[in-house]
């Protein structure tokens, strides 16, 4: 057992001068004292926050979540924890099947052995999308969603799925959505051409967010809203790349201001060259320019980023008028809500010790993973 002293604490909404009191994986409680006989931990002055849950991410240190190794996902574990991420969804993309297979059995034979942030499941980003809307994801291996498709990409794995991205209008959508949410899968939509009527069929099917809200959907027009007009106009989660590079700040406040902080999620989409200098990498066997720390395929379309949570959490207090512990909230509170991770997400009585500490820029300069420290 130990006490987190002198930190100033992020407790919802609030930020707090308690100590917080830690035994074996579990935040047990939040006094104003330390008892006596406790070993302390000194915070100085530094805030003491729930650590962030990435839902979507590719890569990161030159890794990626297609290559389909242990190295790759242990690799991607231990490089999250600069980043202050605690836990994390692996995320695949397009690709074909038999490379999706691999990384989805990589990923399910991956759990509980990383050393890094909490490997926390599987989200699978395609190949259940849009052609109109791809993005940086290969055309060619684009399918339509069956559950038959999807039992067989994961091979014997499906209950590591935790996320998974669908196009709502594609045939054969709507009741694959309805199917995944009963089954407990949290469905995003995203790469989407989706009318406003069409996204809305497969919110009311069960699907619950929207995949890096604004990019890869049809846009809102004041006669057709649009996808973007159906994640406005319903209660879904929006998660979205907060790097002023995929989407202007601007719109972003707008988001806000429809949304609030509630129903936000930060995310990254980053890929293997976060964390890396400029050059030359690859995002599903296609080469993707990185410059400025911008990734684009030759065509210019842009092919995820180099953004790390932290950074993102920096730039929502920067630049879309939130506090630091509403930006917190959207990296870690959300996301845990949105995957149904009731005791994590939050610093609280009884939820894991996923803790970490940053300063005034939200440098990470601490992090403990169930209580213990690995930062």
């Amino acid at each position: 057992m130990f006490a987190i002293t002198n930190g100033r604490v992020i407790a919802g909404s609030q930020i707090v001068d308690s100590v917080v009191i830690v035994d074996k994986d579990r935040i047990v409680d939040l006094r104003d004292a330390v008892p006596v006989g406790i070993r302390r931990v000194d915070a100085r002055g530094m805030y003491v926050s729930p650590g962030f849950i990435e839902i979507h991410m590719h890569g990161r240190n030159g890794y990626d979540t297609m290559d389909a190794s242990f190295d790759a996902i242990n690799g991607l574990s231990k490089a999250l924890i600069a980043s202050g991420v605690t836990g994390f969804l692996a995320t695949t993309m397009t690709m074909p099947g038999e490379n999706i297979k691999r990384a989805v059995r990589t990923v399910g034979e991956s759990m509980g052995k990383v050393e890094g942030a909490r490997l926390l499941g599987l989200h699978m980003e395609g190949p259940f999308i849009s052609k109109e809307h791809k993005g940086a994801q290969p055309e060619d291996y684009i399918k339509m969603p069956s559950m038959d498709e999807f039992m067989s990409l994961c091979d014997g794995f499906d209950s590591i799925v935790k996320l998974i991205t669908v196009a709502p209008e594609t045939d054969g959508a709507v009741e694959f959505i309805r199917k995944l949410a009963n089954m407990g899968t949290v469905i995003s939509m995203g790469h989407t051409n989706a009318t406003y009527d069409e996204a809305m069929k497969g919110i009311k099917a069960g699907a619950k967010s929207s995949t890096h809200t604004f990019n890869g959907m049809r846009g809102f027009h004041h006669r057709e809203p649009g996808a973007l007009g159906a994640v406005f106009d319903s209660d879904i989660f929006a998660e979205f790349i907060c790097d002023g590079v995929h989407v202007h700040f601007a719109a972003l406040r707008t988001l806000l201001k429809i949304k609030g902080v509630e129903r936000s999620i930060l995310v990254t989409d980053s890929m293997r060259a976060a964390g890396l200098a400029d050059g030359v990498y690859d995002l599903g066997g296609q080469q993707v320019f990185v410059k400025s720390g911008q990734a684009r395929l030759a065509d210019g379309t842009i092919a995820g980023s180099t953004l790390t949570l932290d950074a993102a959490v920096h730039n929502a207090v920067e630049h879309l008028g939130v506090t630091i512990p509403e930006a917190v909230r959207m990296a870690s509170y959300n996301p845990a809500k949105l995957l149904g991770l009731n005791d994590m997400g939050e610093i609280k009585k009884g939820n894991m010790a996923d803790i970490i500490f940053f300063d005034e820029d939200i440098n990470i300069k601490g992090m403990f993973i169930a209580g213990d420290r690995v930062f």
